[in-house]
């Protein structure tokens, strides 16, 4: 029996593997942290997509970074574009002051949005846009806002 191996993760534990489909895992997920570029975690449900996302920062150039998780499917479908993407103070009522939202909070860093399957179009469609690394508006913004954000979409659905 091969030795066990061992990761450190985000929150400071480690992780030890035996098998050798974790060890493949093990060895992807530092590859794909060294690329600064958007990932899709695919699994079911339970196996563990959120905690590879995690390895991914931790490995990456943006570690010290922040990481910010978000489940998609836990928002209310009116909320969604206010929470991805801020909004400024008035937009809508009850907002009373301008609130950044998961994108600026995440900049610099990696934003998990978790459930990706689960967003509409319109705001897929904006999220292509964010990836692609054009500018966005707050809702009620009249002024850009740009980050740098890695991007980890995780689902378990096929897409």
């Amino acid at each position: 029996m091969k030795p066990a191996a061992e990761m450190q993760l985000v929150d400071g534990t480690t992780a030890v593997v035996r098998s050798e489909i974790m060890r493949k895992l093990m060895a992807m997920v530092e590859r794909v942290a060294q690329q600064d570029a958007a990932v899709l975690i695919v699994g079911e449900t339970g196996s563990g997509k959120e905690m590879v996302a995690k390895a991914i920062h931790q490995h990456s150039l943006r570690c010290g970074k922040p990481f910010v998780d978000v489940n998609c499917a836990a928002f209310p479908e009116h909320l969604v574009e206010s929470e991805l993407f801020g909004y400024e103070k008035g937009a809508f009522s009850g907002a009373d002051v301008t609130k950044p939202g998961l994108f600026e909070m995440s900049d610099q860093g990696t934003l998990l949005l978790d459930e990706i399957g689960e967003l509409d179009g319109k705001v897929q469609a904006k999220l292509l846009r964010v990836l692609d690394g054009v500018a966005y508006y707050r809702l009620g913004g009249s002024r850009k806002v740009t980050v740098n954000v890695r991007v980890i979409a995780a689902t378990n659905r096929n897409l």
